[in-house]
């Protein structure tokens, strides 16, 4: 609930003398109940929770110059029934001139075709809701429809959504699924309209998804169903026969009359009476088809009949009960003498002295001799080939010459060959039939009769080559060898360069501008003000408008407000100010933050807009981020997002890093306290107080001359050495990883750094936060390495990243707890502890003691028995402390029961 209040207040100043009672702030308390009774509760201090100790600020001004009107709105958790408000004044000279009290709900909504309901904001401004919405009437999930429910009623950031079956349109401004009307189909899930049914088609009944075919017309499975329905087409026309010889006839005909309105006609040649040495050219196998009018056939007997059906085929016609087909009877010419000037003369005469001239793995080749025919040229040759003993399932080449290379055949395999040739008169018979087997494949050379010369030679190359890779790698490893001797040598820090080469990242190339640019550290100019002049834009004053106080800083105050540049749309901006009256060391360590900032432009990376310096307050100005800080706004939202959700926030960080590491820019203060977080749900990298440059391209480090370090995020060589890289920003980018995944858990809890630091060091490491996957807290894992050369880069941090979001799938399996126990921090024995408040307290959920002595919970047997819907009714409502308390439950369960049976044994 929020509560506004309207006041005015008089300054302390203006009265007169010294008023040692006068106040300029007031409070305001509430107090929530259960009970149907009005009456507030009696006036206690402990009775009433402080909600905020209100102070007047800068308001509107009414008629009279001298009342000033403020408004300050304040929300507050409500977990009962009821609540009074409460006002208290110790001093102050103040008029209350109107409260309002109200909640803000985020209104029904109709998006994506899925209805979401009216939803009320969470307990805080940066609070955010899920809502799950249900699909409108005749649609279904594409994927899980969600939206957000921000602080200020708004939704924001919708994900998945519904879309309409088939045979409902979409209504984009309706957002309704609408049934199409007979005659008209829609045959897929999503936003298409419905259309006409295409022709020879028609739809009877409304919603329908296709069109059925008129009787005689039909739609083949690979048809679109917007494509009209089709016919098998006619038969064949005026089929005719030509003999080439006594053993080949060609066979043509004409398309048919009608295509039945499709355009993949084919053609098939049955034979009745064909055996398996008849060849067809164009080829045919059985059951296929062809798109030429005329076939050629060959390999016929001699004064032989033959039945020849010519079919003409569709993608349809295995729908139609009957095919159309036109067929022919052929009987082929005899085969004998024929008289050339009073001789008589036969068909030519076989070929002679076939022989094999070259073996391969893959490939034969033959020679033979020409007949002995002196009254007829020699047209062509055949050469059939099969493997052995299976003479019925041939092939055959044609040729002109007296010898033919036969490829692509089987290796190690029996083949028989034979030959005969053709004259202006006809075919002459096959030669008898030689046999001879293919060769075999032996590394990259073929073994067969004539290749054992090249085999030699290849496999005495490939030796040769294997010797000259061996002593290159010998010569290698001992040139390794002597730089690590020499290494060994040196001091340690000599070998640094060599130890993080294989992990940093090169300067990357800056397209915005060209060229190849690092960053540059503003501490080495000898005028600051140069820095800020070169890396930030000077902003008028008159252009900003501060609206708000949100936060308070190192140097001051941190606002919200508006800036309106000219020619330029009104934006929402963050104002850090510095506090009036600081020193000239202040001013210049406030503005080098901005000229750290000023350098770096990257979509998760916090913008600059400028700076304001020619007058007071001095301050910096960028962009204005809705939810705050990553660690805040996650303890806000414990347990309401998707593993998806909060892995993309991981990599909005990971690319933030990156981008500054190509820089050449080390962070040393990665923690999710310095995340910022939009309303998109983006994560910026920001807080650059404590940052530095890698002084040094060769070494890669940053030496502090010290100061403060944050321990709990700051890897053991930065803590030890005062040494700071890329790679320990990887270290940790692995502790804010860890952050997000626990929702804002603070890491080692509430160990102190000195127990932090003596854990790491002997090898511990945090345990996986609950439900995280295994596959994020491996890589965790991975940015802890002791060695720092040994963790990924930001680069290789982001591409995992970007596989995982691509393969959610890799994020279902849960890492197992591996808690590991150092310096004696064990678990705690639930056993130990004598009272609900110590339990409680152990597990830093104090706030709950109130819910649990409310209902008489006070010992721990009644505890144990307590179920998530028990903790619910105790006002327990938040996902990840109902896991937490379970989870304790659930121990305290097992031990309790393991004593009692230890000491019903006694």
């Amino acid at each position: 609930m929020y509560i506004e209040v309207q006041f005015s207040m008089r300054d302390c100043s203006l009265f007169p003398g010294t008023a040692l009672s006068c106040k300029e702030t007031f409070s305001l308390l509430y107090y929530e109940f259960d009970a149907a009774t009005k009456e507030p509760p009696f006036w206690e201090p402990e009775s009433y929770k402080l909600i905020d100790r209100i102070a007047a600020d800068e308001g509107r001004f009414t008629n009279s110059a001298d009342i000033i009107i403020n408004a300050e709105i304040r929300s507050i958790p409500v977990t009962k029934k009821g609540v009074y408000f409460a006002f208290r004044d110790q001093g102050a000279c103040i008029s209350l001139l109107a409260i309002k009290v109200y909640y803000i709900t985020c209104p029904e909504i109709t998006k994506a075709f899925t209805h979401f309901p009216t939803t009320p904001t969470g307990s805080e401004v940066t609070s955010i809701e899920q809502a799950t919405g249900k699909c409108v009437a005749h649609a279904r999930e594409e994927s899980t429809p969600s939206f957000l429910c921000t602080g200020d009623g708004q939704w924001s950031l919708l994900n998945g959504g519904c879309a309409c079956l088939p045979g409902y349109q979409a209504n984009t401004e309706k957002q309704t699924c609408d049934v199409c009307q007979p005659g008209m189909f829609k045959d897929s899930v999503g936003a298409a309209e419905c259309r006409d049914c295409p022709e020879h088609s028609a739809a009877a009944h409304a919603g329908a998804s296709e069109c059925r075919c008129d009787t005689g017309y039909y739609r083949a499975p690979e048809d679109p169903r917007d494509m009209p329905c089709t016919r098998p087409p006619s038969k064949p026309q005026n089929i005719t026969v030509t003999f080439k010889d006594q053993s080949t006839v060609v066979l043509a005909w004409l398309p048919p009359v009608s295509d039945g309105g499709r355009s993949d006609t084919l053609y098939r040649v049955v034979c009745d009476a064909c055996g398996g040495h008849v060849s067809y050219n164009p080829p045919q196998m059985a059951d296929e088809s062809f798109n030429a009018t005329q076939v050629t056939v060959s390999g016929l007997n001699p004064v032989t009949t033959y039945r020849f059906q010519v079919y003409a085929e569709n993608g349809v016609s295995s729908q139609a009960p009957v095919a159309q087909y036109l067929d022919i009877t052929v009987t082929t010419e005899a085969s004998g003498s024929f008289m050339v000037i009073g001789y008589e003369a036969e068909v030519p005469s076989m070929v002679s002295n076939v022989r094999v001239t070259s073996v391969k793995s893959t490939e034969i080749s033959l020679a033979w001799d020409a007949p002995s025919d002196p009254y007829s040229d020699i047209e062509m040759y055949e050469v059939r080939y099969y493997v052995r003993d299976q003479h019925n399932n041939s092939s055959s080449i044609l040729t002109k010459k007296e010898e033919s290379s036969l490829v692509s055949l089987r290796q190690s395999t029996d083949y028989g060959f034979q030959v005969r040739a053709k004259t202006s008169h006809g075919w002459g018979k096959y030669s008898q039939p030689i046999y001879k087997k293919t060769g075999q494949l032996l590394g990259t050379a073929y073994v067969g009769d004539e290749d054992n010369t090249q085999v030699r030679i290849i496999v005495g190359a490939t030796v040769g080559a294997f010797v000259v890779i061996a002593v290159i790698v010998i010569m290698t490893l001992l040139f390794l060898r002597r730089g690590t001797d020499e290494c060994n040598k040196k001091q340690p820090s000599d070998c640094d360069t060599l130890e993080y080469r294989n992990g940093e990242v090169t300067t990357p190339l800056f397209t915005q501008v060209g060229h190849h640019r690092t960053y540059i550290d503003p501490h080495t100019y000898e005028d600051p003000n140069q820095a800020i002049r070169e890396f930030a834009r000077e902003i008028d004053a008159s252009y900003i408008t501060i609206e708000a106080i949100i936060g308070g800083g190192e140097f001051g105050d941190v606002c919200k407000g508006k800036l309106q540049l000219p020619s330029r749309p009104e934006m929402t901006v963050a104002i850090k100010t510095l506090k009036p009256g600081s020193s000239e060391k202040a001013r210049v360590d406030f503005l080098t933050e901005a000229s750290i900032m000023g350098q770096f432009e990257h979509p998760n990376v916090i913008f600059l807009q400028g700076v304001v310096t020619k007058s007071n307050p001095v301050m910096i100005i960028t962009e204005y981020m809705e939810n705050g800080s990553l660690d805040h706004f996650l303890r806000v939202n414990d347990g309401k997002f998707q593993v998806l959700q909060l892995v993309g926030m991981l990599r909005c960080i990971a690319s933030g890093m990156q981008y500054l590491s190509e820089m050449n820019y080390v962070h040393r203060d990665l923690a999710a306290r310095n995340v910022l977080v939009n309303a998109q749900l983006i994560c910026k990298i920001a807080d650059f107080g404590l940052s530095r440059e890698i002084e040094s391209h060769t070494e890669g480090a940053y030496t502090t001359r010290g100061g403060k370090i944050p321990v709990r995020w700051t890897a053991p060589e930065a803590i030890a050495f005062r040494k700071f890289t890329s790679a320990s920003d990887v270290w940790s980018l692995g502790i804010v990883m860890w952050e997000v995944m626990s929702y804002g858990e603070r890491p080692y809890w509430n160990w102190s750094n000195q127990d932090v630091i003596k854990s790491i060091e002997k090898g511990y490491r945090l345990p996986a936060p609950m439900e995280c996957p295994e596959a994020i807290y491996q890589l965790m894992l991975d940015c802890w390495q002791k060695e720092r050369n040994h963790r990924p880069n930001f680069a290789s941090i982001v591409r995992t990243l970007d596989r995982l979001i691509r393969t959610p799938e890799a994020l279902n399996k849960v890492a197992q707890n591996r808690c590991t126990t150092a310096l004696g921090l064990d678990s705690v024995d639930m056993t130990q502890l004598t009272s609900v408040e110590d339990w409680l307290a152990s597990l830093k959920m104090s706030r709950y003691v109130d819910n649990f002595q409310r209902t008489g919970l006070t010992d721990l047997e009644a505890v144990a028995r307590l179920t998530q819907h028990d903790l619910t009714q105790l006002g327990i409502t938040l996902v990840g402390h109902q896991k937490k308390l379970l989870q304790s439950i659930h121990t305290l369960r097992t031990q309790l029961a393991v004593n009692m049976s230890e000491g019903f044994l006694v």
